[in-house]
């Protein structure tokens, strides 16, 4: 039997790089785009973030939860485990396919919701009409990858997260430059990349090594509604840099435009690099939370906690050092017009957002633990504060005050307020 400490560096490792792969094509989306289409197709492209996040957060929420269910009752030997997967399908199923119509019949008028004017409406509404129809498939990933992972297949569910990336990645360079589809293209890519997921996936459910039983049962929402409650830290964790965008773009319109707001696409995307480290560390630490508290071994379960919460930090003084002395080189990643404002926004806003990630770290790896210890209540409170409550608070009031500048300083101050609240809930439940 491995250490903590190395099955911990095993889970987490692994999961670090398939989250990172999830990441990095919603960057390559950004990169082509910029070269293709420019600062208006970055703008659109950040505008609609908040709905992939709302997709991908439900997915999340549904898969994660229902995998820790799965988890703890089959290291007690309960005969529910056999359930919960179906379930999650199931019930993601029915979610994705209301957000399929909803982008079918109204991708204009989500376009425009989210504050597009006319001409930011025209270059994206193709590419929201397109990634929404395969709103089930990003679901059915994430339930899939999570059940994998939880399975004791940590490889197989890298592997899955790493070659959807990878032909994302490709295909959007194929799609939009030698086929010249532009937008439309770059929607194709990011859509069918989840079907790579799935059938990697499919490699541990049919093999000999699979116990997760994939067999239809009668769905059942009161289980659903359990795995949610378990699971909404990881919907946060998903969730939160969606509602972030939104409140963003709508506060940046005002203060410096569509130019204001393609800055921020290239920050928001940027981070989403550090969000996925973070939900590595999370998500590859909640599988041996959950067996070791299932099996009521304390000892190893604040050892584990210990360990993912020590990496956070590690890693986020890292990102910050890498950030400050870059970020103008990243910036010109994403400017392939030269834009001089875009070049200052972004280069501001990377500085000083990125300070945010020494205490969201701790947030994200802290909301995954209480999860794992199906801490449901302090769960709740703790996502709720940092996904929504704290950012808008901190948004509105910072940009008022101190206008762009208190934009890029709302997240680093969210994040502080919700550290607070994650170390009493952390004592009380660990």
């Amino acid at each position: 039997m491995l250490s903590v400490q190395k099955q911990f560096a095993k889970y987490v490792s692994q999961n670090v790089l398939g989250m990172v792969g999830i990441s990095l094509y919603i960057l390559a989306d950004t990169f082509f785009i910029s070269k293709a289409v420019g600062t208006k197709g970055i703008t659109a492209l950040n505008l609609v973030l908040p709905v992939y996040s709302l997709i991908f957060a439900i997915g999340s929420m549904i898969g994660v939860g229902s995998g820790i269910r799965f988890a703890v009752a089959r290291s007690r030997g309960l005969e529910e485990a056999d359930s919960y997967f179906f379930n999650a399908l199931f019930w993601g199923t029915v979610i994705g396919v209301a957000f399929m119509l909803l982008g079918l019949f109204f991708p204009d008028n989500i376009m425009a919701l989210l504050g597009g004017d006319a001409e930011i409406v025209a270059v994206g509404s193709t590419y929201t009409r397109i990634f929404m129809l395969f709103s089930p498939c990003f679901i059915w990933n994430y339930v899939c990858n999570a059940f994998v992972r939880n399975d004791r297949a940590p490889s197989i569910a890298m592997a899955a997260t790493l070659f959807s990336s990878l032909f994302n990645i490709v295909m959007d360079y194929v799609l939009m430059f030698p086929l010249g589809l532009g937008m439309a293209g770059a929607a194709l890519a990011t859509a069918c990349s989840p079907i790579v997921g799935v059938l990697i996936c499919c490699i541990h459910f049919f093999g000999k090594n699979c116990h997760v039983v994939v067999k239809p049962v009668k769905p059942s929402a009161k289980m659903l509604f359990r795995s949610c409650q378990v699971g909404v830290s990881a919907f946060v964790g998903e969730i939160s840099s969606g509602v972030t965008t939104a409140v963003f773009n709508f506060i940046i319109l005002g203060l410096a435009g569509n130019v204001g707001v393609a800055a921020y696409g290239v920050v928001a995307n940027t981070s989403l690099v550090a969000v996925a480290m973070f939900n590595g560390i999370s998500q590859g630490s909640q599988p041996l939370l959950s067996e070791f508290y299932g099996k009521g071994n304390k000892e190893k379960v604040k050892k584990t906690v210990w360990l993912g919460l020590g990496t956070a930090v590690v890693f986020a003084f890292a990102m910050i050092a890498l950030v400050y002395v870059g970020a103008d080189a990243i910036v010109a990643v994403f400017n392939s017009e030269g834009n001089a404002g875009l070049a200052a926004y972004a280069g501001t806003g990377l500085r000083l957002y990125f300070l945010g990630f020494l205490f969201a770290g701790i947030n994200i790896v802290g909301t995954g633990v209480l999860s794992a210890v199906e801490a449901a209540r302090w769960a709740f409170i703790a996502s709720v504060l940092r996904g929504f409550v704290a950012i808008i608070f901190c948004a509105f009031v910072l940009s008022f005050l101190f206008g762009m500048k208190g934009v890029w300083l709302a997240f680093p101050a969210a994040e502080l307020l919700t550290m607070v609240v994650m170390v009493t809930a952390l004592r009380k439940s660990v």
